[in-house]
């Protein structure tokens, strides 16, 4: 176990090493993830092993993180925490994604390197909820209501035909 995690790994190599990191990144150092975030005080905690199964080179990790983001219903804050496992096949091509097993996912290399940030970060994008809400009904019906029907009473009123719905209704 090191000390300080690699800004860069070499994902093949570590696999034929069988390498395993654990530690922590500053949420402050995720850029794409802190954008999204309320409060990008805290850490990430990384467990991932890097291992050969055949010729397929693997990553096996969980990620574990307690993100402040926002509620989507009330605007105001949320604690998610995200604890998320997940197997990655390192390929350099779709025809071997397509050859995956089913309960791994494709990581197309480019590079003999890849950014070790960016690969937990990709991993928290993905853990994120669409709109993040909190469990319990944070917005009551009658906070939403009255709005609406604001909404209805404007158009009424507003409404450049209601005087030939009043002839309608008369029928003359």
């Amino acid at each position: 176990m090191l000390d300080r995690l690699p800004v860069l790994i070499n994902p093949v190599n570590f696999s034929e090493r069988g390498k395993r990191l654990t530690g922590t990144i500053e949420l402050s150092e995720l850029m794409r993830l802190s954008d999204m975030l309320l409060d990008n005080s805290g850490v990430v905690g990384i467990d991932l092993s890097f291992d050969k199964e055949g010729r397929l080179s693997t990553i096996q990790g969980e990620i574990k993180a307690n993100l402040i983001v926002e509620c989507q219903s009330c605007l105001k804050q949320i604690a998610l925490p995200i604890n998320r496992n997940f197997k990655l096949g390192l390929v350099n091509s779709l025809e071997q994604a397509d050859r995956l097993a089913s309960d791994c996912e494709p990581m197309i290399l480019e590079n003999e390197k890849i950014s070790l940030n960016e690969l937990v970060e990709d991993e928290l994008l993905l853990a994120l909820p669409d709109f993040p809400r909190h469990d319990y009904l944070c917005v009551e019906k009658d906070e939403v209501e009255p709005a609406v029907n604001d909404i209805d009473q404007q158009l009424t009123t507003n409404n450049p035909f209601s005087v030939l719905a009043k002839l309608k209704n008369t029928g003359d």
